[in-house]
């Protein structure tokens, strides 16, 4: 077997523009590299021969292109920067905003470094060490540290402006990995002891947290295909196999390079976003995609998954319990799947699958047995683990998680939504027809609404009845102004309301 070297290239909050990725692109091919894949940070991962390796990093060199060998892994800046104007709109994080931040990390981050937009949905919020979220305050961001190799996750007390983000990431950084009996592999470690360091070290511009952080139910959106936005389109490649033909995707760079497209997106689905497609260019990118047989229109419940990187085990997991759920025809619209091989691995999702003594065996083996735990109210952005099934042999998984998914509807259906939706209606109707005033003669039933006012006589729309003179009196009959009662109007018809 051909002995060769996994190495990764970060690109920081998943962007990267077409001329860069093209020239690691060639510099790959020119290694003998047919394939590259993404990884659940936003990198790129390839393995290259050892036999071409040197030559390969010589190149590298050459162009000032920076990678690292996964062995010795040197965590990306993930970032929800990809979801901004396609899956986010109503939010004051703007892409200017995010490489602002960016821009400011002037060290190579050894923690895991989140920073998203609160109002997504697309990338986790919880995953990283340092998990940085905007808050509904301009331009200020909760921080959440989940300490590493521990589920402990800590809630920074103040928000902290955004120009601050890198240097207070870098303080708390040096203080963890110094400090590693009391914060590594530590489920008791102390947040506010960190908070209280950090304070009498450095100051930044800091305000008091109002309120818990709000974050919207959660719902993966469908991340794949082309997507209208606005007056162009964006489009979504996701593979199977996790795995993208190198000439492919220096057919892409071109297209980008030559149609103006400055940036491509990596997520952490191991996908590929590029926004900003003009109409006339698109029969352009489905010629590209039909020369390399590339299907943008996989099933939901494919897209739904988390394996982690480089690991065809979980692959075949994924692909053995997907086969199950289409036999099934099952719904998994709502939840998160991953499977969990290594038990370093911090997997983002809802549905764990966690093989037994992970990490004793570097390949799956019939023997083997898995557990299957969810998160409470199967929120994929929980910490706490239940456990559903343990021991569970790999042919039984698939029934297992089909009970699993029933439960999950089971929960959702206790609340009647259509009854609250139609009480809700009830209501809403119910206040707008009293908000419907008109005073209406009690003698001959003509009405006065203030909204119209009385035009024949020279009363503008919009006069108060209270406005109205003494002698004011009825249009059609003439009686006096006391005679014209208020009156609540419905589609029932008009009723007299009390004094």
């Amino acid at each position: 077997m051909q002995q060769t070297n996994s190495i990764s290239f970060n690109f920081t909050g998943g962007i990267i523009s077409p001329g860069h990725l093209k020239e690691i692109l060639e510099i790959a091919n020119a290694a003998k590299v047919s394939h590259i894949s993404f990884g659940l940070r936003q990198q790129l991962i390839m393995d290259v021969a050892a036999k071409y390796f040197i030559e390969f990093g010589n190149s590298c060199k050459e162009k000032q292109l920076s990678f690292y060998k996964t062995q010795k892994e040197q965590p990306n800046i993930v970032s929800s920067y990809a979801a901004t104007g396609i899956f986010t709109i109503e939010s004051w994080l703007k892409e200017g905003a995010y490489k602002d931040v960016f821009d400011l990390f002037n060290y190579k981050p050894l923690l895991k470094i989140n920073i998203c937009d609160s109002n997504q949905h697309l990338v986790p919020l919880f995953n990283g060490h340092l998990n940085w979220i905007s808050s509904p305050s301009q331009h200020f961001w909760y921080l959440y540290i989940r300490f590493p190799r521990t589920q402990t996750v800590y809630c920074w007390p103040e928000l902290v402006y955004s120009n601050d983000i890198a240097m207070l990431s870098k303080k708390i950084e040096k203080l963890i990995l110094e400090q590693q009996e009391d914060y590594y592999s530590n489920e008791q470690a102390d947040g506010n002891m960190l908070f209280q360091q950090t304070k009498s070290m450095i100051e930044y511009v800091g305000k008091k947290i109002d309120h818990d952080i709000i974050l919207p139910e959660f719902s993966l959106p469908y991340y794949e295909g082309f997507n209208k936005a606005d007056n162009n389109y964006w489009l979504g490649i996701y593979s199977r196999d996790e795995l993208f033909a190198v000439p492919f995707l220096i057919d892409i760079c071109n297209i980008c390079m030559e149609t103006k497209i400055g940036q491509l997106y990596t997520t952490t689905w191991k996908s590929l976003i590029i926004k900003g497609i003009e109409g006339k260019h698109k029969k352009m990118w489905n010629y590209i995609l039909g020369k390399y047989r590339i299907n943008v229109r996989h099933a939901a419940n494919e897209l739904n998954w988390q394996t982690e990187d480089n690991n065809e085990d979980g692959l075949i997991i994924k692909r053995h319990i997907i086969r199950h759920f289409d036999k099934e025809d099952v719904r998994t619209d709502g939840l998160i799947f991953a499977v969990k091989t290594k038990p370093s691995s911090s997997m983002f999702a809802s549905v764990i699958i966690n093989r037994q003594g992970a990490g004793n065996s570097k390949r799956l083996k019939s023997k083997d047995r898995f557990d299957i735990l969810y998160t409470p109210d199967f929120n994929p952005n929980s910490s706490e683990l239940i456990l559903f099934r343990e021991g569970v042999e790999k042919d039984h998984l698939g029934t297992y998680l089909v009970s699993l998914c029933k439960i999950f509807y089971e929960q959702g259906s206790r609340a009647d939504l259509l009854l609250d939706y139609s009480n809700a209606q009830a209501v809403q109707k119910n206040t707008t027809d009293q908000s419907k005033l008109v005073y209406q003669c009690k003698h001959c039933y003509t009405i006065y609404d203030e909204k119209i006012g009385d035009p024949d006589n020279n009363i503008i729309a919009g006069t108060a009845f209270a406005e109205l003179s003494s002698d004011y009196h009825c249009p059609l009959c003439e009686a006096p102004k006391e005679d014209l009662v208020k009156v609540q109007e419905s589609v029932l018809g008009l009723q007299f309301l009390a004094g």
